[in-house]
Order: C-alpha cells, then sequence, then structure tokens
C-alpha cells in the first residue's frame, strides 16, 4: 500500500455535529434570540430609571394615646398634585402647585398645598386608614401644616393626619393600616409602595404596602414581615430591567460555570456591603450620582465583552470555550472579577434607594435586610439558571454561532446601557 494511501487512511475525519446536535443548536439560538428581543422591547419601553413609572410613599405611624394614632406621610410633590387635583376635581391645585414645582419654588409649592389642604385630606383619607379593635375604622384628621424638601432628589410633600380609634379591650388590640394611595388605576403610575416604619401597640418594625398587599397588622408574625421583605427584594429585581440586563451580560461573558459563580458571588458580597450600609444609613450618596453608575455600569460590563471579542477575532473561540482549569482564571477574568465587585458595590446602594427604609437600628431591621437581599439572590440564581444552561450547550454545539448570539445579546445591553446612562446623566 503507497505511504501516501496509508496516511490517508489513518488521518483521523473531522468530527461533525450530528443532524440533531445542529437542530439543537438551532433551536436554543433562536431562543436566545427571542430572549433578547423580549428584554430588549422591555428596556427600550422602560424609562430613564429602568424601574417603570413607580412611587415610594413613606409613612412613619406612632401610636402617642391608646386611641389615637398619628401618621406623618411623604408623598411625591408632581404626584400628589396630579392625582389630588384629579380625583378631588381641584384644577386650581395643580395650576398653582404645577407652576412652583416647575420653577423649584419650594415656599409657593407649600403655599399651593397649604391652600387646599381640604382636597388632600379627602384625598389622603379616602386611600390612607387605620382600623381599630374589633375593626371599626378610625377617624383621620389631616393637619393643615405641609412641608416640602428632597428626598433622593425628589421634591416631597409632608403631611401629618390624625386617627381617633375605638377603645381596645383585653381580646381586641392592634391596628390594620392599609395604604392605596396613587393606584395604578389612576393611570399616573404602575406602581407604588408605601414603606411603613411603625411603633405601635408596644410593637415596632417596617412593612411595605403595595398593590399585592395594600395592608398589615401591627400584630403581624416576624414571619409575615420577613416574607413581605423577601418578596419585595424578588419584585424589585424582577421589575429592575437594569439589573436583570447587567446579569445577562455578566452570564453571556462567562464562559464556563465557574466563571458565572465567580462573578455571581463577587456581584452578590459587593451589593450586600452597599445595600447594609446604605439601607442603615452608614452610606448615604445622593440617587443623581449612583443611577446613572448603574447604567454606565452595564454598558461597562457588556463593552468588555465585545473588546475582547473584537481584539481576539481569530482566536474568539478561547471566549467560548475555557482553557485553563476548573477553578481557575486567567489575568483578563481577575480583572473583570475586580470590576464586577467595584460595580456591585454601585448596584447595593441602588437596590437600597428602592427600599427607602429610614428606621433607627434593630437587630430586626438587620435581619429584614438580610432577607430583602436573599430575595434578590433568589431571583438572581433564577436568571442564571434559564440563561446559563441553554447558552452553555449552544456553544458545545455550535461555537460560531454562539458568538454571533453572546455578541448580539451584549451589543444590545451596552446599547440600553448608554442609553440610559445619557438619559439619567440629563434627568439630573
Amino acid at each position: 500500500m503507497p505511504s501516501g494511501t496509508s496516511v490517508a487512511l489513518l488521518r483521523p475525519r473531522p468530527v461533525r455535529p450530528s443532524r440533531a446536535a445542529a437542530l439543537i443548536a438551532r433551536v436554543v439560538a433562536v431562543l436566545l434570540l427571542l430572549g433578547v428581543v423580549v428584554v430588549g422591547v422591555l428596556a427600550g419601553a422602560s424609562p430613564a430609571s429602568a424601574h417603570g413609572f413607580s412611587s415610594v410613599v413613606y409613612a412613619k405611624v406612632t401610636s402617642p394615646e391608646p386611641t389615637v394614632v398619628h401618621a406623618e406621610l411623604g408623598l411625591e410633590y408632581d404626584l400628589m398634585l396630579v392625582s389630588v387635583a384629579t380625583s378631588e376635581h381641584d384644577d386650581p391645585l395643580h395650576t398653582q402647585g404645577q407652576a412652583a414645582w416647575d420653577d423649584g419654588d419650594f415656599p409657593g409649592m407649600v403655599s399651593a398645598a397649604e391652600a387646599h389642604t381640604d382636597a388632600i385630606g379627602k384625598y389622603v383619607s379616602d386611600r390612607f386608614t387605620v382600623t381599630g379593635a374589633g375593626g371599626q375604622r378610625c377617624t383621620a384628621v389631616l393637619g393643615k401644616t405641609v412641608t416640602v424638601d428632597l428626598q433622593d432628589e425628589v421634591p416631597y410633600a409632608h403631611v401629618t393626619a390624625d386617627f381617633t380609634c375605638p377603645e381596645p379591650s383585653e381580646t381586641q388590640t392592634g391596628h390594620v393600616v392599609r395604604s392605596t394611595l396613587f393606584p395604578d388605576s389612576e393611570t399616573f403610575v404602575r406602581d407604588t409602595k408605601t414603606i411603613v416604619t411603625y411603633d405601635v401597640d408596644a410593637k415596632q418594625g417596617s412593612a411595605t404596602l403595595d398593590a399585592a398587599q395594600p395592608s398589615f397588622s401591627t400584630e403581624q408574625s416576624a414571619g409575615q414581615r420577613f416574607w413581605e421583605f423577601f418578596r419585595l427584594g424578588a419584585e424589585h429585581l424582577l421589575t429592575g430591567i437594569d439589573h436583570i440586563l447587567f446579569l445577562v451580560a455578566l452570564v453571556a461573558g462567562s464562559r464556563r460555570l465557574r466563571e458565572v459563580v465567580y462573578t455571581a458571588s463577587a456581584f452578590t458580597i459587593a451589593h450586600s456591603i452597599t445595600f447594609i450600609l446604605a439601607a442603615l444609613g452608614v452610606v448615604s450618596p445622593p440617587a443623581i450620582v449612583v443611577e446613572p453608575l448603574i447604567a454606565l455600569s452595564i454598558a461597562a460590563v457588556a463593552g468588555w465583552y465585545l473588546w475582547r471579542l473584537w481584539r481576539r477575532r481569530s482566536r474568539a473561540d478561547e471566549l467560548v470555550v475555557g482553557t485553563h482549569g476548573h477553578f481557575s482564571l486567567d489575568r483578563a477574568g481577575w480583572t473583570r472579577l475586580a470590576v464586577v465587585f467595584a460595580f456591585g458595590l454601585i448596584h447595593g446602594l441602588g437596590f437600597a434607594g428602592a427600599l427607602g427604609i429610614h428606621e433607627a437600628f434593630s437587630w430586626q431591621l438587620l435581619v429584614s435586610l438580610l432577607i430583602f437581599n436573599v430575595g434578590i439572590e433568589a431571583v438572581q440564581l433564577a436568571i442564571i439558571v434559564i440563561v446559563f444552561p441553554p447558552l452553555s450547550l449552544l456553544r458545545r454545539k455550535a461555537h460560531r454561532v454562539s458568538l454571533w448570539v453572546t455578541g448580539a445579546v451584549t451589543a444590545g445591553v451596552f446599547v440600553m446601557g448608554m442609553i440610559w446612562f445619557v438619559e439619567r446623566l440629563a434627568a439630573g
């Protein structure tokens, strides 16, 4: 047999993917691209804040006497104007207050609100209620004094209300606080959360009220309170398209499971540190700085992968299939890990700003904050479980296709991050 023939016979044939594997790769690629389109549509529909048109009401509830409940409410000033004017048919309130709001005239905003306390009181008392012993609704009287200041860089009107409640009995104690302020049915906002800190019935704590859970009892158990914070943390990440895109960019730029674990752990540790510190009031950077930096972090993580993809070009497969051991990272991997940790510190400040608790330190509060963080981590883990396995399968079955998919994903994330960055800078 000629030697050339022997060599030809001995040369291994290139391994080609089976038709089934190719079909699986195509299906996975289509599903991933569809996911990118859906996220892109959601992101494009969101405003610069990337959290949707939402509002936060702050309520501090105390009980100076057994039959009296005192509430101090913080309401977004411009939202209060349009909601009260529409519901109570008080157009002069909106005309006067909006002109002062547009000019940044705080004394003018106060004057407009105090001239229409009857309309404001009617609106608030219909939607923020306290029920006393035996389920009887307490009678509300709104204070005549209004103050306006900046809270998280947003003008807030602060009003007070005193609720006269039935005399408690030995068998019927506790109060139920209910808030349906600024509901989505008004069409001005999609979601309103009322953050309540209370010191009533010898009980202290915090509660979060929204459309899904508009009321709470001062007799609620610790388990109920912790569940509220877990739900709030999960909902915050689910409704925060910017945080979701940041995670998607992290997963798309990770070659193996170890890299996902490392980057997710770095992000988790970092945002947990600043989240706890900011929620407890140890650090309090302004939202006008934090929000643009969050957007910039999204673009930076996506841009990092795109830059490496362009730089390597002919060796781009190395960005799909790792070349190191199971637990090792190359120099670029460790650098990326440090960058993710730094950006995680910034995202933690954003999480704390969304929670908006202003309560003196207590161990119960600390546990509640940790539970909120666990809610965030649960959704973060779910996103990784949903995104990484199909992407990993695609990388094994069709390297080049996976490069195009991850390139498209990160390019879309990069564009959205830059758009949000510019919008948030302009809004500030």
